[in-house]
C-alpha cells in the first residue's frame, strides 16, 4: 500500500523532469515551422543582413589574409545579385530559415541530422574562390563548429531519450526506493548530456559569433546569439538537475510501504503501542483491596480458606507465609 508521503515526495521530481523535458522539446522544434514566428525565436544564433553592402572601396585587407577584399567583394556582390542573400538568417538545430523584411520566414530548409550552417554552400559562393579569401580565422572557427556541432546533436539527442526513460520509470518510485534508484540512474544520465549539450551550444556559437562579427563588421553583416533558445536549454539543465536531487531525496526518504503494513498488523501495532499499567492484585489472606476481589469470585464461587493454612514442616516452600509471633 503506498501512502500519500510518498506519492507528494515523487510528484516534486516528476513535474521537474516533465519541465526538462518540454525545454528539450523546444529546442528540438525551433524551425520546424516556417509559419510559426513562436518557434521561430527559438535559434541558437541570427545573422542580420539588413545593412550589407560590398560598395565599399575603402576596405582594409580581409584580416588573417594577405588577399584584398576583392575577390570577396565580386563574390558578395555576385550573390547579392543573383538574389541569394536574403536579410535574416537564423540557426536552429536542425536546419536554418531565412526571409527578407517581414517577420514571416520566406525559406527553410529541409531539416536534418547533424546540421552546421555554411554560408559558403548557403550564399552560392561555392565556384567563386572565395573560400581562399576568408581569413585562416574564419575557416578554422567554421571546421570546428561543423565537427562541433554533430557532439552537440548526440548530446540533445541522449538527453531526450533519457529523460523520456526517466520518466516513464519514474512511475515505479512511488512504490519502492528501488524504483527511485533506477530513476536516479537515468535521471544522472539526462542531466550530464543536457548540461554537455547546453556548454557547447552556447561555447561554440559564441566563439562563432565572435569570429563572425569581426569578419563581415565591414560589410554592415550582424550576428547575434537566440536569448529564447539559451534560456531554454539553461532552463532544461537546471529542471534536470532539480529532478535528479529530488529523485535522490527520495530514495533515501519517503518510504513507499505503510507505516502498519496492513490491518492485522494495525492491530499488532497498537496493542504493542499501548503504554504498560500497574494493577494491584489482592491477596486471598488481606481479603479483598481497592476494589478487588479474591480468586474465583468472579464465578460466583468463593475459595475455602481454612484450606490456606499454614502446610507442614517440610512443605513447599510458601513466599508470603505470615510471621508467628
Amino acid at each position: 500500500m503506498v501512502n500519500a508521503g510518498r506519492i507528494a515526495c515523487i510528484f516534486t521530481p516528476f513535474a521537474l523532469c516533465l519541465a526538462s523535458l518540454v525545454c528539450i522539446i523546444i529546442v528540438f522544434l525551433g524551425g520546424w515551422n516556417a509559419r510559426s514566428t513562436t518557434l521561430g525565436n527559438y535559434y541558437f544564433l541570427k545573422a542580420d543582413l539588413t545593412g550589407f553592402t560590398v560598395n565599399n572601396t575603402g576596405l582594409d585587407p580581409v584580416p588573417g589574409t594577405n588577399l584584398d577584399n576583392d575577390v570577396l567583394n565580386q563574390a558578395l556582390n555576385q550573390a547579392k545579385a543573383a538574389t541569394n542573400i536574403t536579410d535574416f538568417y537564423t540557426i536552429y538545430l536542425w536546419n536554418y530559415c531565412s526571409w527578407d523584411g517581414s517577420d514571416k520566414y520566406s525559406f527553410c530548409s529541409k531539416r536534418e541530422a547533424y546540421f552546421a550552417f555554411d554560408p559558403v554552400e548557403v550564399w552560392g559562393l561555392e565556384n567563386t574562390g572565395v573560400q581562399n579569401a576568408f581569413p585562416k580565422e574564419l575557416q578554422d572557427g567554421l571546421k570546428a563548429y561543423k565537427a562541433v556541432s554533430k557532439w552537440m546533436f548526440v548530446a540533445y539527442i541522449v538527453a531526450l531519450v533519457a529523460t523520456c526513460i526517466e520518466l516513464v520509470v519514474g512511475i515505479s518510485a512511488i512504490f519502492s526506493r528501488w524504483g527511485s534508484f533506477c530513476t536516479t540512474f537515468f535521471s544522472t544520465l539526462s542531466s550530464l548530456f543536457i548540461l554537455a549539450a547546453s556548454i557547447t551550444a552556447t561555447a561554440m556559437f559564441s566563439v562563432l559569433l565572435g569570429t563572425f562579427n569581426k569578419v563581415f563588421e565591414a560589410y554592415g553583416i550582424k550576428a547575434s546569439l537566440g536569448p529564447e533558445m539559451m534560456r531554454t536549454t539553461w532552463l532544461a539543465v537546471a529542471f534536470s538537475f532539480g529532478a535528479g536531487f529530488f529523485w535522490l531525496l527520495s530514495v533515501c526518504c519517503c518510504s513507499g510501504r505503510s507505516p502498519y503494513g496492513g490491518k492485522k498488523d494495525t492491530k499488532r501495532v497498537k496493542v504493542e503501542k499501548t503504554p504498560y499499567t500497574y494493577e494491584r492484585v489482592g491477596s486471598p489472606n488481606l481479603g479483598p483491596q481497592g476494589g478487588a476481589h479474591p480468586y474465583g469470585e468472579a464465578q460466583g464461587q468463593q475459595i475455602p480458606m481454612h484450606n490456606l493454612g499454614p502446610n507442614a514442616k517440610g512443605g513447599a516452600y510458601e513466599p508470603f507465609r505470615p510471621s508467628h509471633v
